[in-house]
């Protein structure tokens, strides 16, 4: 007779929280999976306000871009929203919170996560201890850092060690991308309308770099598939000396295959997260990139 099988044992719930934005564009399933709480930021078309991947995704983001003769205006959440999600963790167990924010450079999410911990801290009914990072990076840079902040407090590690495992992190990720088309530069008052057009006759492709917590231009490259490859030759600079590789795209059909690129170059698994509304108002559909840190920056 077969002896009865024990059920596994309780996998008990992290005391430490992981809290980011929902411009961190991680796929759906691993923030499920590792219980990473997004606070959505706000997308205003005109006078019309959405909530970020809530009340409107990207794909219903794109028709809208076109349509419009300016970009949407983004806003942070408000502190409200942060501190909800504290208590809620809270309620749920947590004694500790580590927000990884969205580069402070770029938005006011940080403050409003900031005000939300002095709110927490000032109320004694609460025992809760919530450290905000400032990731100085977006899209999948942003979401790496959290993801790896969640597989610690999974694992059981104390805010303290997640904290520094976050700071550590920050100064050593890079995020790159190509953009496919310079519409959105233009709507957003960066490029003139004949260096737009210009460009776009050329096919040219402007690649970008996240540094010092804003996005800057790296160069750029003619024809999309010469972006692909420039953007594969410069994780091949990195090989064995990068970890936590993810790609990052708008609504691309070759992502696929900009993935298969990569693999030779990479022996782990390659995340995928689809930029959001967000960040994908700003570069445009088309924008395709790569985040990943450094062993040794």
């Amino acid at each position: 007779m077969t002896e009865p099988i024990d059920p596994p044992a309780d996998v008990p719930t992290p005391t430490v929280h992981v809290v980011t934005a929902s411009s961190c564009d991680l796929p759906a399933d691993i923030a499920r999976d590792l219980d990473i709480s997004s606070v959505p930021l706000a997308i205003r078309f005109g006078d019309e306000e959405f909530i970020d991947r809530e009340e409107v995704s990207t794909a219903e983001c794109w028709p809208r871009c076109v349509n419009s003769d300016t970009l949407p205006e983004t806003a942070a959440p408000a502190p409200g929203q942060f501190e909800q999600t504290y208590r809620s963790a809270a309620a749920k167990g947590a004694t500790g919170i580590v927000v990884v924010s969205l580069s402070s450079a770029l938005s006011a999410t940080m403050q409003s996560a900031q005000l939300a911990a002095r709110a927490i801290a000032d109320d004694h009914t609460v025992d809760l201890d919530v450290r905000v990072i400032d990731s100085r990076t977006i899209t999948m840079g942003l979401g790496t850092i959290a993801l790896a902040c969640a597989r610690a407090a999974r694992d059981g590690a104390g805010i303290g060690e997640i904290e520094a495992l976050a700071n550590d992190l920050v100064g050593r990720t890079r995020v790159y991308g190509a953009l496919d088309t310079l519409e959105n530069l233009k709507k957003g008052g960066r490029i003139g309308n004949a260096k737009a057009l210009l460009a776009t006759a050329l096919a040219i492709k402007p690649i970008i770099e996240v540094t010092g917590g804003v996005v800057e231009q790296a160069g750029k490259q003619r024809t999309r598939s010469k972006a692909l490859a420039h953007l594969v030759d410069t994780v091949k600079k990195y090989e064995g000396n990068i970890e936590n590789l993810a790609v990052l795209h708008a609504d691309c059909s070759d992502v696929d295959l900009f993935v298969e690129m990569l693999a030779p170059y990479y022996p782990g698994e390659i995340v995928v997260g689809e930029i959001g509304p967000v960040i994908g108002t700003h570069g445009g559909r088309g924008t395709i990139g790569v985040a990943f840190q450094v062993t040794t920056p």
